[in-house]
């Protein structure tokens, strides 16, 4: 089993190290690939990422309690993730173009192109941008580091601590090696194991009940548990199903408030190639999702003690019961890769944030950059040891807060408009004050928090826009 694994894990870690053959010493380079990386690597990249250690120990631990009911969590998400794309993507990498920025933040702050000659820079909305990207994504790291090691201690009865460290110091391996490159190129080596990985514990699982008949049989026999809308929604029957399934629309729509999966998008070679990048994304996303909550409920007719075992750990659980060693460690190798996809693009994201808007100049210095990384990493490292939530919560929270500061302002750039850098750094404000208060009144069991965050922010550009600078239609690049 741990020799499996190990196997898996250096074969990682030598693609991420080989793209330092390719890497140019420059902070476009270190953290943008140069604009250069294929559509097909873009969607996988952006797909392993995006299916984190959320998917493998979150969503299949959320499906295991929930039920059927968390299918509408699916539906939405990947529903309002794709309305999204169609929109904003490739407007994205147009202005990434424009405003020559390395960091989500710089292309905010930027979106019409950097002109010398204003002293419009949007240099306040730019710091703000990136003290929250610090602050949100290193949770969000932290979660993915708390994700492995609970693997980890399941399989090879390892401390918390020890799995964490592992990831992290695999993590900064490659990334100090290639940067985002070395990112892309493993997690595109990663979405492969990580599909084969649920692919090989779906299959067996149904097999072993007497096929996808029997299964469903005795899945039915669980109270509740196949009925299509959840039991515990603010309303009752078809009414709380949509009202949830909208709710967790607007959670796929945050994608594009995410740093770390939208700068894949702009690592794309050509704009013109979104489409194709879009493809590879969806498909891999929608058939991994759709065997998560299979492995989910499939979990509860396994694992029967729903009182004394953390659900998160469902699936190492399920593996050790059904699989042979050799493929236990694929599966451990599996959910591991998938935190490390993840971690990888998050500590590169704050990385970015630091080094290229936080720090009086941009860095071009390879040395500082990478030890920027570095630090990154460790911060991350050490908010894993301090933490006391799941990472389902962990991420949905890191995932809501950068959804309601960004993904308001990113769609009133995309169509055309160019607010005030006031009126930016409100809405920002706003949106992200609505979602945390939402939270702490405990309104999030029942609509998901970012959904009143990215409306109030969109709001508050409705009634700022006349009063502080009217909106203009869009314009060519400033040269």
């Amino acid at each position: 089993m741990i020799s499996s694994f190990i196997i898996f894990l250096l074969i990682f870690v030598g693609i991420g190290l080989s793209s330092a053959l390719r890497a140019r010493k420059t902070s476009q380079d270190y953290y943008l690939a140069s604009r250069s990386v294929a559509p097909w690597l873009v969607g996988l990249s952006a797909a392993a990422t995006n299916n984190s250690g959320y998917m493998f120990i979150g969503a299949i631990g959320y499906t295991y309690v929930a039920g059927l009911s968390s299918i509408w969590l699916m539906i939405g998400w990947i529903s309002g993730d794709f309305i999204a794309s169609l929109y904003v993507h490739k407007r994205l990498r147009e202005a990434a173009a424009r405003s020559n920025a390395s960091s989500y933040a710089g292309i905010l702050s930027n979106w019409w192109g950097v002109n010398k000659d204003s002293s419009d820079h949007y240099t306040s909305l730019r710091r703000l941008a990136a003290v929250i990207t610090l602050l949100f994504l290193l949770t969000y790291a932290s979660a993915q580091l708390l994700a492995g090691s609970k693997a980890l201690s399941v399989l090879f009865d390892w401390p918390l601590w020890a799995g964490s460290a592992t990831g992290a110091v695999l993590v900064a391996l490659y990334c100090f090696a290639g940067g985002i490159r070395a990112s892309i190129w493993t997690d595109a080596a990663q979405s492969i194991v990580m599909m084969f990985a649920m692919v090989v514990i779906l299959l067996v699982a149904v097999s072993a009940l007497g096929g996808v008949g029997n299964a469903w049989t005795q899945l039915s026999e669980i109270e509740g548990y196949m009925d299509w809308f959840p039991q515990d929604a603010a309303f009752p029957g078809i009414t709380g199903g949509l009202l949830f399934a909208a709710s967790w629309l607007f959670a796929g729509l945050s994608v594009i408030g995410q740093p770390h999966i939208m700068i894949r998008f702009v690592t794309l070679d050509k704009p013109s190639n979104m489409v194709t990048a879009r493809l590879y994304y969806y498909l891999w996303f929608t058939s991994f999702y759709a065997m998560a909550i299979g492995v989910g409920l499939l979990a509860r007719i396994y694992l029967t003690d729903t009182v004394n075992f953390d659900q998160e750990l469902a699936l190492p659980l399920m593996a050790q019961q059904l699989l042979p060693p050799a493929l236990v460690g694929l599966v451990l190798a599996g959910i591991f890769a998938a935190t490390m996809s993840t971690a990888d693009s998050l500590v590169l994201s704050c990385s970015s944030a630091l080094s290229n808007d936080l720090l009086p100049r941009r860095f071009e210095s390879t040395i500082i950059i990478k030890l920027s990384t570095l630090g990154m990493t460790a911060i991350a490292l050490a908010l894993t040891f301090s933490s006391q939530q799941s990472v389902f919560a962990l991420v949905i929270l890191a995932w809501s807060g950068l959804a309601s500061a960004f993904a308001p302002l990113l769609l009133i750039l995309c169509m055309g408009q160019r607010p005030a850098q006031s009126t930016a750094i409100i809405m920002v404000l706003t949106g992200i004050s609505v979602a945390v208060l939402w939270r702490l009144a405990g309104l999030h069991e029942a609509v998901y928090e970012g959904m009143p965050g990215i409306i109030s922010g969109l709001l508050v550009y409705a009634a700022l826009r006349t009063s502080n600078h009217p909106a203009t239609a869009r314009s060519p690049a400033i040269k």
